[in-house]
């Protein structure tokens, strides 16, 4: 794919949409497209990959299926954080629980089937909105409890991690 040949219209804002059924990655982009943002379709991973590193301007949403072959949304959406982490990320997935994958990493989600206001609404939200980005204080990432000073004392207290807290309950 020319990345130059790609159309210029729309907003100053791009989106880089991954989709990997193509009759909704057509819907989709022509959603988008009405909605007046700049669109980038790759109908993989793989190819999304080659578009990010050749593409010369600013990437502001990858907005990407979470089930594809390949390399999942997340992942793809790891690694091109890695090289444009001003870049946010929309996660769609018609699969229950796709919001569970995404929530840690503070990247916002949609679930399929959407309408297409639903769409446009999220991803200005998206744009607009406070940038959030992964915790570094997760608790599934703890190695080892930290401590924190009991209220009022100078004793350290061991924090709980979700799995510890859960076993108590």
């Amino acid at each position: 794919m020319n990345i130059m040949a790609l159309p210029v219209r729309g907003t100053s804002e791009t989106i880089l949409l991954v989709e990997d059924h193509t009759a909704l990655l057509k819907l989709v982009k022509q959603i988008l497209e009405d909605a007046n943002f700049t669109v980038i379709p790759a109908s993989n991973a793989k190819q999304a990959i080659q578009i990010e590193a050749e593409f010369p301007g600013t990437i502001d949403l990858l907005l990407s299926d979470v089930r594809m072959r390949g390399m999942s949304g997340p992942n793809l959406a790891r690694r091109l954080k890695e090289r444009r982490p001003q870049m946010r990320v929309m996660l769609m997935s018609g699969y229950p629980g796709g919001a569970l994958l995404v929530l840690n990493y503070g990247w916002h989600y949609i679930e399929k089937p959407f309408v297409p206001s639903a769409l446009v609404s999220k991803i200005k939200d998206a744009l607009r909105g406070e940038t959030r980005e992964q915790s570094t204080d997760r608790f599934d990432s703890l190695k080892e409890p930290r401590r924190a000073l009991a209220a009022g004392s100078s004793t350290p207290v061991q924090s709980l991690g979700f799995s510890q807290a859960r076993r108590r309950a």
